[in-house]
């Protein structure tokens, strides 16, 4: 009856060890699980912000907005609000945040309640956002800022992906004529790029005032991230320049 008593006590206990043994695996799984999921949704909720490990400074500093050095405006500079923002024209978080925002902003400066400045540079090192960069600065100085305005804009409206193809130099000068360029004046400095050295100009002007990321926006001089997804960002900067 002893030796029974022992086996049965073994027993007992080896089977309350396979059941711990059990529940360890279920928990380190669910673990497992539930911490795959909780980095998936963190990747997707503030990945347009990390912008693929280019962190977005915190400490951003810049000149004034609306000096137009190394970008266009819009707007009255006595505006109350000023909105400075940082952009690649390949960068599909720009892309997003332009489709987003495009109007309103319009609107806000039309009303006189915004200065909005936009400053293309080549944060992606892509032949593209060099090429783009440039043709961007060409139609400025010869077109005027006005047509600048909507050549930028149509570049976001037809943006080609990030991994490519790109669209050749042909294509930078149609959409230059369409926003209001004489093909004539812009199609030599668009297919040479002559303005390639104001673009690295305006690419270490942006990387030395801490921009890391696009787009990187500045409202008031301070920098703006008050949002998880470009959806909120936007609505978000729209409410905070009203």
């Amino acid at each position: 009856m002893a030796n029974k008593s022992a086996r049965d006590t073994r027993a007992e206990r080896a089977a309350v060890a396979l059941k711990e043994q059990q529940r360890r695996e279920r928990r380190r799984a669910t673990l497992m699980i539930g911490g795959v999921v909780l980095a998936m949704l963190v990747i997707v909720a503030g990945g347009f912000l990390i912008n693929r490990a280019r962190d977005t400074s915190a400490n951003v500093s810049a000149a004034p907005a609306g000096s137009g050095s190394y970008g266009v405006t819009i707007g009255s500079k006595s505006a109350p609000n000023s909105v400075v923002i940082y952009e690649d024209f390949l960068c599909p978080y720009c892309g997003e945040l332009e489709k987003a925002t495009h109007s309103q902003l319009a609107t806000l400066a039309d009303q006189g309640k915004v200065y909005v400045e936009y400053r293309p540079f080549n944060l992606l090192q892509t032949d593209y956002s060099v090429a783009a960069a440039s043709a961007f600065k060409v139609v400025l100085d010869a077109s005027g800022p006005q047509v600048a305005k909507k050549f930028h804009d149509l570049l976001y409206a037809d943006q080609p992906a990030e991994s490519g193809p790109y669209p050749d130099s042909q294509w930078l000068v149609d959409k230059a004529v369409e926003a209001g360029a004489k093909e004539s004046a812009v199609k030599s400095g668009i297919e040479n790029e002559t303005q390639k050295a104001w673009v690295e100009s305006a690419t270490k002007s942006a990387t030395d005032a801490g921009v890391r990321g696009t787009p990187t926006i500045l409202v008031n001089g301070k920098v703006f991230q008050d949002g998880r997804t470009v959806d909120e960002l936007a609505q978000n900067l729209l409410s905070a320049v009203q």
